[in-house]
């Protein structure tokens, strides 16, 4: 995920800055999505929807503490390896000074708003990502277009995504542009509420409710 801060800043640095700026730019936020998606690599805001449909399905103990299980090695293991590329980039000589002053840009635009706001962006972006998800199955010849368009609306619109935006705050912790404790309770934390929020009950929970129904209708129809 870290090559979307990257391929963003890239294009941030080399692009004039025109107002017309963030429509192409945003479109580097894909690449990490791209990698992570296609590589069949595990991505926490994509287990927001593929667990808890067999827990919707079957809420047992044993089934939500495998969730929680799950999501907690996810999540930990995801974080891990946001705050170690966030350090390479931010202590080595990789990319040159106006590179690194685009990065920078960059995510401080993730630090905009207070807890609440940060809440609803996390909803937002984990709504998006779990459709993501969702479309992908039926998406045949087209997975890629709908991978770039939904992570490139999560970008434009500001949506506040734990893992790629984990790398962009980290980035910032680990040039001393920002504390520990604003990446943790600043971002972290509402932006992960809003992700579960987003991913479980705004497309879970409504796509769960959909199969039922339909499962319904057909097991009425086979007693008639």
């Amino acid at each position: 995920m870290g090559f979307s801060m990257v391929a963003e800043g890239l294009i941030h640095a080399y692009l004039p800055a025109a107002t017309w700026r963030p429509l192409l730019e945003n479109f580097g936020y894909s690449l990490g999505f791209l990698i992570v998606v296609l590589g069949r690599q595990q991505l926490f805001t994509e287990n927001t929807l593929t667990v808890i449909l067999p827990l919707l399905a079957h809420p047992k103990r044993l089934i939500l503490w495998k969730v929680l299980r799950l999501w907690t090695i996810v999540l930990l293991t995801n974080l891990a390896g946001a705050l170690f590329f966030a350090t390479i980039v931010a202590h080595t000589t990789l990319f040159p000074t106006h590179i690194q002053q685009a990065f920078t840009e960059i995510a401080q635009n993730s630090l905009r708003g207070g807890f609440g706001l940060t809440i609803l962006r996390g909803i937002f972006a984990g709504w998006l990502i779990a459709l993501m998800v969702w479309l992908l199955p039926a998406s045949e010849g087209t997975r890629l277009h709908i991978i770039i368009i939904l992570t490139y609306i999560v970008s434009l619109g500001g949506f506040s995504h734990i893992i790629a935006g984990s790398v962009d705050i980290l980035y910032l912790v680990n040039t001393g542009a920002v504390s520990w404790y604003t990446y943790l309770i600043g971002f972290m934390l509402p932006t992960l509420i809003g992700n579960i929020i987003g991913g479980v009950s705004l497309v879970a929970a409504l796509n769960f409710a959909q199969v039922a129904a339909e499962t319904t209708n057909s097991g009425n129809g086979n007693t008639q």
